[in-house]
């Protein structure tokens, strides 16, 4: 069965870190998906949740950076 709050989350994240423009907004976009999806994924789901957050991290890290 997929899990329709992964998907969403795993594409917010790809948009928030292909995009060039509103990334803060697309970042915090992106948490509210990964929150929403943790609770109702497998563990194997929730092992890659914790990836795309520390994505997020590292790509907020680079924006305050600058």
């Amino acid at each position: 069965m997929r899990n329709e709050l992964f998907g969403r989350a795993k594409k917010a994240v790809e948009l928030a870190y292909n995009s060039n423009g509103s990334q803060p907004e697309l970042i915090a976009k992106a948490r509210n998906e990964l929150s929403s999806a943790f609770a109702n994924s497998t563990i194997a789901e929730q092992a890659q949740l914790h990836q795309m957050q520390d994505l997020l991290d590292s790509l907020e890290n680079s924006i305050q950076i600058e």
